[in-house]
């Protein structure tokens, strides 16, 4: 079977569209000779990095990637089934499946830029009009795509995934040395991982974090934020600036995967305050990791976590920062937590992903839709 995927984001420092789709990738090619993959990616050196597709480069601009590269290929190439993570090519004479991980933009716009939260709206829904098959990791965000748009949640399949396999323990004082040598952070410390945007909630834990702080000042530790500054990013850095703890707060900027390994391991707890999650694989990369972690009880977070994780409100100053303090202060607890958070980071896998992806492949080029082909009712206009 030909598969072509949409693999754009591949070096873009996507966050979790990008990890999604080169992890799905990997996992694709190690299926062999059951699958044929093409990928579409904006750099033709990433050859190497996945030997088992066929390259072809698309631009960077979307406009030229959607309206024209994308088109031309598929039509050059043939594919039984092309896949895209929320936005299909202008024109797409292949089955189309479709990667949608939330609808956040739609139920609090507050947290994207005017003219983002605009495309969105028009694209994806487009795009689900298009699709022959629909695809989501939690349960959360098939009950939530199926209210905004008015379908059938049954219609919807919901196909998890995985830490990447890089994502394991390794010995701590080794990760808190490399730690020190790229980020000069040389006391123990709290880490979060994220972009620096309103959804990611990190200035909330930046209070909680000063409020732990002012609590139990003989705790010796600092807090980590790693990831890229995005809208509104610099929110987070003010926030920090007049929290009274600045010296004790660290921004790491975009960390790829080899230096974040060791960012997990090197921690003492890892805390995910994110306001709203379609998954949360930062949860689960920390948990593989052998992580403690405390994170928010909202969204996808709790069916990800399930009982491996200390859960808070993330509209809660005190619920953060007594969540905080209870893994820092109770080594039991803690113990307990990275037991349990190993167990659980094993029970999602990304070969399972993959063949469960590759069925849905094979049912989308049959003309297989869950039900019927998705269409959104007469009428719905969202």
């Amino acid at each position: 079977m030909r598969v072509a995927i949409d693999a754009h984001t591949i070096g873009l420092r996507k966050s979790g569209n990008e990890s999604y789709i080169r992890n799905l990738l990997a996992a694709m090619g190690r299926l062999g000779a059951e699958v044929e993959l093409l990928a579409y990616v904006t750099s033709r050196n990433l050859q190497t990095r996945f030997p088992e597709a066929r390259l072809h480069e698309v631009s960077r601009n979307p406009v030229r990637r959607l309206g024209w590269d994308l088109p031309r290929l598929l039509r050059q190439d043939c594919p039984d089934v092309l896949h895209v993570q929320y936005t299909a090519p202008l024109g797409c004479p292949v089955p189309l499946v479709v990667s949608v991980h939330d609808v956040s933009f739609a139920e609090h716009p507050e947290y994207f830029p005017g003219w983002r939260r605009r495309q969105l709206q028009i694209t994806v829904r487009r795009t689900v009009r298009r699709a022959a098959r629909l695809v989501t990791g939690s349960e959360f965000s098939r009950q939530a795509i199926a209210g905004h748009y008015g379908l059938n949640p049954e219609w919807i399949d919901v196909v998890p995934i995985a830490a990447a396999p890089v994502f394991r323990p390794m010995r701590t004082e080794l990760a808190r040395s490399r730690v020190m040598q790229r980020y000069q952070v040389t006391a123990p410390y709290v880490l979060t991982v994220g972009d620096l945007q309103p959804r990611k909630n990190q200035s909330a834990l930046v209070r909680a974090f000063a409020e732990a702080a002012r609590a139990r000042p003989e705790l010796p530790h600092h807090l980590v934020v790693a990831g890229k500054e995005g809208w509104r990013g610099r929110e987070v850095k003010e926030a920090a600036r007049r929290s009274g703890v600045a010296e004790r707060i660290h921004f790491t900027g975009h960390v790829e995967d080899e230096a974040l390994v060791e960012l997990y391991n090197g921690c003492d707890v890892f805390v995910f305050p994110s306001l709203y999650e379609g998954f949360g694989i930062p949860v689960l990369e920390a948990m593989a990791c052998g992580r403690a972690v405390a994170c928010s009880g909202s969204t996808a977070l709790p069916e990800v976590a399930d009982s491996a994780a200390i859960l808070f409100d993330p509209r809660s100053i005190s619920q953060m920062a007594q969540a905080i303090l209870d893994l820092l202060l109770y080594p039991e607890l803690r113990a307990r937590m990275e037991r349990l958070g190993r167990r659980r980071a094993g029970q999602f896998d990304w070969g399972q992903t993959a063949a469960r992806m590759l069925q849905i492949y094979r049912e989308a080029a049959a003309g297989e839709a869950r039900g019927r082909r998705l269409r959104l009712p007469a009428g719905v206009n969202r």
